[in-house]
C-alpha cells in the first residue's frame, strides 16, 4: 500500500486528499518535518511540505524509504535538492498557482506605504483622533515601477502596474522581449533599473545567483526617496542594506512579507510569547554571529515607522491554497503514475 505523509496540513484539506487517494495509507499533521518524530515515519513514501519544513540531509536519512517529495509552494529553497539527486529522491513543486495572488498582495503593501495607510487607521482606532496631518503620500500615476524577476508573478505585477499609469522597467537574467513589446516594459541592467525606478517590487525566485541581489553597495545607488516590495524571498536583500537605506535617506519606505532567517525570527517570538519550548532556546543558541545579527536587524525594521513586514502571507487566499492543493495532488499522482515528463518536477 503507497504510503503518502502530509506535514503542515490545516485540516480542511484532508477530505479532498482522502477522496483523491482512497487506497492509499495516508498520515496527517500540522508539525513542521524538522519536528517530526521519525520514529513514527511509517515507511512513507511520499511525503508532503510547506515552506516551514526544513526538508535536509539529516531529517531525510532518518526517513529512508521517502522516493518523493512534494513541496505545496513555488520555492524550494528549504529542500535539499543536492541530496535528493544523490539519493534519487523526486522533488516537486507548485510553479503556478498564485501568480496574481502574491502580485495583489504586493501592490496592497506598496499602497500601504505610499498612503500611509496603516497610520492613519491606526490613528483613528486608537487615538480617536480623525485627523489627517503628517499622513500626506504620494501617487503611482506616472511614476517609474522597477520589477526584478519577470517569471509569472512579476509579469501579473507588470499589468497591475500599467494599469495603475505606471512606467515599467524590469531585470531578469532571461528577458522575455516578446512579452516585453506586448505588454509594454523594457528591460534594464540591474543597476540602472535601481538608479531610475521610483518603486521596486522583487519577484525572483532565491538561489545562489539572486542571494543578496541587493545589498550594501548597490542600494545606495538607488533613486532617494524610492521604496522597496519582497514578497518573493527574505535572503534576495541584504538585511543590512535596508536598514542603511532608510537610515540614509535613500529608502522612503519597505514593505516586506519576507525576512532574512524569518524562521528563526518566527521561533523566536513564539519563545518568548510562550514562555517556554526548549527546542526553540536550543536552536537559537546554536545560532551564528551573522545569522543573530540578523535577526536582531529584523526587530529593528520592525520598530521603524516607514517599514511595513508580514508574516509571509502573500501567498494566502482560499483560491491560491486550493490551486496549491489540486497541484500537489496532481504531482504525487504523476509520480505514482511514472510519468515520463512531470511538468513540475525539479528533479
Amino acid at each position: 500500500m503507497r504510503k503518502i505523509a502530509f506535514f503542515e496540513v490545516e485540516g480542511w484539506e484532508e477530505k479532498k486528499i482522502r477522496e483523491e487517494f482512497p487506497e492509499a495509507d495516508l498520515f496527517f499533521t500540522k508539525e513542521k518535518l524538522q519536528e517530526f518524530d521519525t520514529s513514527e515515519a511509517k515507511d512513507f513514501d511520499v511525503i508532503s511540505v510547506f515552506v516551514n519544513s526544513e526538508v535536509t540531509e539529516e531529517v531525510l536519512s532518518n526517513i529512508p524509504s521517502v522516493k518523493c517529495i512534494a513541496t505545496r509552494s513555488t520555492g524550494f529553497d528549504h529542500v535539499d535538492i543536492a541530496y535528493c539527486k544523490k539519493k534519487g529522491i523526486r522533488v516537486a513543486f507548485v510553479p503556478g498557482y498564485g501568480n496574481n495572488t502574491v502580485a495583489e498582495f504586493a501592490f496592497g503593501l506598496l499602497l500601504n506605504l505610499t498612503r500611509k495607510m496603516y497610520q492613519a487607521v491606526d490613528r483613528v482606532k486608537e487615538s480617536g483622533a480623525f485627523s489627517y496631518e503628517g499622513l500626506r503620500g504620494v501617487d503611482l500615476k506616472g511614476k517609474t515601477m522597477g520589477i526584478i524577476g519577470t517569471g509569472r508573478i512579476g509579469k501579473e505585477a507588470i499589468h497591475i502596474a500599467k494599469g495603475f499609469g505606471m512606467d515599467v522597467v524590469a531585470f531578469d537574467p532571461r528577458p522575455d522581449n516578446a512579452v516585453a513589446r506586448d505588454i509594454g516594459f523594457r528591460y534594464e541592467s540591474l543597476e540602472n533599473l535601481l538608479r531610475i525606478s521610483d518603486f521596486v517590487s522583487i519577484h525572483a525566485p532565491y538561489n545562489e545567483s539572486t542571494h543578496h541581489l541587493i545589498h550594501s553597495g548597490n542600494i545606495m545607488h538607488m533613486k532617494r526617496g524610492s521604496y522597496i516590495v519582497n514578497t518573493a524571498r527574505g535572503g534576495i536583500i541584504e538585511t543590512a542594506a535596508l536598514i542603511r537605506g532608510l537610515e540614509e535617506g535613500i529608502l522612503a519606505g519597505v514593505g516586506l512579507d519576507v525576512l532574512e532567517e524569518e524562521g528563526d525570527v518566527k521561533d523566536e517570538m513564539k519563545f518568548f510569547s510562550e514562555k517556554k519550548n526548549n527546542s526553540i532556546w536550543n536552536s537559537m543558541n546554536a545560532k551564528t554571529p551573522k545569522e543573530l545579527e540578523t535577526i536582531i536587524q529584523n526587530h529593528m525594521l520592525m520598530r521603524m515607522p516607514n517599514v511595513l513586514i508580514t508574516p509571509h502571507n502573500a501567498f494566502n487566499t482560499q483560491e491560491a491554497l486550493q490551486r496549491i492543493l489540486e497541484t500537489t495532488i496532481n504531482n504525487i499522482q504523476e509520480f505514482f503514475e511514472g510519468s515520463e515528463n512531470p511538468k513540475s518536477f525539479i528533479v
